[in-house]
């Protein structure tokens, strides 16, 4: 079986060729291509993945290549991992927001709009050769903003192109393990978009544990989204939100923690990748050792503004361990291939999953998997809160789809202006006004 990874030079690929090389059961994956443009960074991660199969006898083979439609062709799954502009467009992305007082995370706010706006056109370009290179491929969709991005790619491959994000798979299993449950036994009632939903209920042979876990505050103050909201909060809601709801529920804070703080993430991973890949330049460096230090400080510092503000302290052991996406993607890939049927939260065209959003919407729900792909399951009605934000947002995403379809700078500043976390037509004209100066891939958009 044959998988393809764009974004082949990215620095968590590691990450997917490691779950592989852990897969030996029949039907696995025996080859896999790494496609990017930048050859430099082919040719670093190809030495992490080299280090990662040595004395592995039947290790997926590796090939590298720049070219796209040699990448695509013959490819049973694959992978995307784009990151249009790279670090320095995220870092760009954040600065411009934070300078106009408003949220520059990459997927949530106003730079997640403007990193949509920059991916969603190349997104749909390579939908489009996908669906003519490789029409009987799945597409397994990392790049964000995920939901996003797999609702953009929907419209050329159908329900042939998935999104996945760890995040709820985090969030599910920390629950599960609180609650002294097997995190594998367990079926999480989550509901949402990707980086928006809430964990609703977790049942255990028939029985919802939730409300036992609400009803103790020692418990929920003992894992990382108990102390990162607080038990108050939780109580309120009577669900577990998703980490980035952090974002929404203490925006004013976050948003004057990152002013404060030295650099942004994306500068701070900006300087971090190019130093790995200056050493990986050089003869003899180890490749999958610097790789993990790189790797162990880029997971210690995730979200570290959100914990200060939170009080919630240092990162804990078990949130740093591996089993993330790319556990997420292997058990899909398994799933499809071998029909080997199993429940797993996914981005997945809506169906009638929620009732507040139409049938093509993506949505961030448990699915089945099976042969036939991931099927949305039953899962209980979104309070009004939660509807509140779901229908603001998909909102959101449909306007940076129109412009990215059609050009329309109306609709940009549209998206912008109807984010919860931008509210203003005033700051939407100007972030998106900024956001063509330093984005010449936004050039696109008319002044109409």
């Amino acid at each position: 079986m044959k998988l393809t990874i764009l974004g082949g030079g990215g620095f968590r690929v590691p990450l997917v060729y490691g779950a592989l090389l852990g897969d030996h059961a029949e039907g696995r994956v025996s080859r896999v291509t790494l496609y990017d443009a930048d050859a430099d960074r082919l040719t670093a991660i190809a030495r992490v993945l080299a280090e990662q199969a040595r004395d592995i006898a039947d290790a997926p083979a590796v090939v590298a290549t720049t070219e796209l439609d040699e990448a695509l062709r013959g490819a049973d799954f694959v992978f995307s991992a784009i990151r249009v502009g790279g670090l320095a467009g995220r870092a760009a992305d954040e600065r411009v927001a934070l300078d106009e007082g408003v949220l520059g995370q990459e997927t949530v706010g106003a730079g997640g709009i403007a990193y949509g706006l920059r991916t969603v056109p190349v997104a749909l370009d390579l939908a489009r050769r996908i669906a003519r290179t490789a029409p009987q491929a799945w597409v397994i969709n990392f790049t964000n903003p995920a939901g996003l991005v797999t609702e953009a790619m929907s419209r050329h491959l159908g329900d042939r192109v998935i999104g996945i994000c760890d995040s709820p798979v985090g969030l599910a299993r920390r629950v599960a393990r609180v609650l002294g449950a097997n995190p594998d036994r367990a079926w999480t009632d989550y509901a949402g978009l990707n980086h928006l939903g809430w964990v609703q209920g977790l049942y255990v042979d028939g029985r919802d544990e939730l409300p036992r876990l609400l009803a103790d505050p020692a418990l929920l103050a003992s894992f990382e989204e108990g102390r990162l909201f607080g038990t108050e909060l939780l109580r309120s809601l009577g669900a577990i939100p998703n980490e980035y709801l952090h974002y929404y529920y203490a925006n004013r804070e976050a948003v004057r923690a990152y002013q404060e703080a030295e650099q942004t993430r994306g500068a701070f991973l900006r300087v971090q990748q190019e130093d790995f890949y200056a050493r990986m330049r050089r003869p003899g460096t180890p490749a999958r050792a610097a790789w993990d230090r790189t790797r162990a400080e880029r997971e210690a510092t995730y979200m570290a503004e959100n914990r200060e503000v939170a009080g919630a302290g240092e990162r804990e052991e078990s949130d740093l361990e591996s089993g993330g996406y790319e556990q997420v993607a292997l058990a899909l890939m398994r799933a499809v291939a071998r029909n080997e049927r199993t429940s797993l939260i996914l981005n997945v065209r809506n169906r009638t999953t929620l009732s507040v959003l139409d049938a093509d919407a993506v949505v961030e729900v448990p699915c089945l998997v099976d042969a036939n792909g991931a099927h949305p399951v039953t899962v209980s009605p979104l309070p009004y809160h939660a509807v509140g934000l779901v229908t603001a947002v998909k909102a959101v995403e449909r306007a940076v789809l129109e412009a990215a379809g059609s050009g329309s700078r109306a609709a940009a500043v549209q998206a912008f202006a109807l984010h919860p976390l931008v509210d203003s037509t005033t700051v939407a004209r100007r972030l998106l006004d900024r956001y063509t100066e330093v984005h010449p891939g936004l050039a696109y958009l008319d002044r109409g």
